[in-house]
């Protein structure tokens, strides 16, 4: 679908000013992968490459590779990374390493809006700045509860709390995100019950495998503890195939396959996915995860993000017993300080009240 030059300046002024920090005349470095990939649109880094010209940067575009396995910046990458006053990753290659160290002084962003019209649609217009006060707010409401507990309509039933100590740890990525989609996510070590993981297992974006995501017949179900699977339980050719998926990936990488490090829920109402998950695994589990109507469970491994991802659809997490989200529904009046921020900006309140559904997946398995 054609997107208006207006559109996109819009959003390109939101990536490059509330995220990004740019002033009129710095260097911005596009890193882009080839679209022959087939997962960020092949009209997204010329279309904002001209659009943050006409905004007052100087550009250069740069294509880099994908490597399912990348651990560090390829040197020529790095180098112009360092030069670069801003460095915006239409690539793979910035989400695999989000959690690595970027050369000193950089500012890279990497992107999750896919194509122009994710772009210049509200998941790219959304004021940045109310997303990251909201995503904030968001932290500090969970941090400080007695008890959460998520439930969903397959049967999920999940109770813990966040220990002091894990609430006050430092937690960021090294790599900024935009948009900001989803809130930091939530030590898993604290929670107990049972998880319905329903449509598939993924992959979480870190590293690159095949199969990179197997769909579920049916939904199964996880008994987790102290940050562990306990056990599974469900059709047993379903379960059976799950088990053994789970073993291949953590034998691959030799990570421990038990391990549940931390869920997050996504907090952006204008995030949609319009097509189908199961034609692009990849594609989906990294941008989708950003609507409310999902919960992304980090498993197979003890980093984040871990390897394997569990999604949970239209999930329900109660606060000291205020439900937060409700039905995959994100009620931002139930979080303390978000209606300030909201009043600030009215477009996003808006978008509140008129979330998009659109996750590409049906409502259950």
């Amino acid at each position: 679908m054609p997107v208006s030059d207006n559109e996109v300046d819009r959003a390109a002024s939101n990536l490059l000013f509330a995220c990004a920090a740019a002033r009129v005349g710095e260097t911005l470095l596009i890193l882009h992968e080839s679209a022959q990939y087939g997962y960020f649109g092949a009209g997204l880094a010329p279309t904002l490459a001209a659009a943050a010209e006409r905004l007052g940067l100087a550009v250069t575009t740069v294509e880099v590779g994908f490597d399912p396995d990348a651990t560090r910046l390829p040197d020529a990458v790095h180098e112009a990374v360092a030069r670069a006053d801003h460095a915006l990753f239409l690539a793979r290659l910035g989400d695999q390493l989000r959690f690595k160290a970027m050369p000193a002084g950089s500012r890279p962003i990497v992107s999750y809006v896919l194509d122009e019209t994710a772009l210049a649609s509200p998941f790219g217009t959304a004021d940045h700045r109310a997303m990251v006060a909201l995503s904030a707010a968001i932290d500090r409401h969970l941090a400080g509860a007695r008890e959460i507990r998520v439930t969903c309509p397959l049967g999920t039933d999940l109770t813990g709390a966040i220990a002091p100590e894990r609430a006050a740890a430092p937690y960021d990525t090294s790599i900024k995100r935009f948009p900001q989609s989803v809130h930091r996510p939530v030590d898993a070590t604290g929670f107990s019950g049972r998880v319905a993981v329903a449509h598939m297992l993924c992959g979480t974006g870190s590293r690159y495998y095949q199969p990179y995501g197997i769909p579920l017949a049916s939904p199964v179900i996880a008994e987790i503890g102290g940050g562990r699977i306990r056990g599974w339980s469900g059709r047993p050719d379903v379960v059976a195939r799950v088990e053994d998926h789970v073993a291949t990936v953590a034998d691959r990488f030799g990570i421990d396959g038990a391990l549940v490090h931390s869920w997050h829920t996504g907090i952006h109402p204008g995030c949609a996915y319009p097509g189908s998950a199961h034609d692009h695994y990849e594609r989906w589990s990294g941008s989708a995860f950003g609507n409310p109507r999902i919960l992304h469970f980090h498993t197979c491994g003890h980093y984040a993000p871990g390897e394997i991802c569990w999604n949970i659809i239209d999930p329900t997490v109660a606060v000291d017993g205020v439900p937060v989200w409700r039905d995959g529904r994100l009620d931002i009046a139930a979080v303390p300080g978000a209606a300030a921020i909201l009043a600030e900006h009215p477009d996003v309140a808006a978008l509140f009240a008129a979330p998009e559904r659109r996750i590409g997946l049906d409502a259950a398995a």
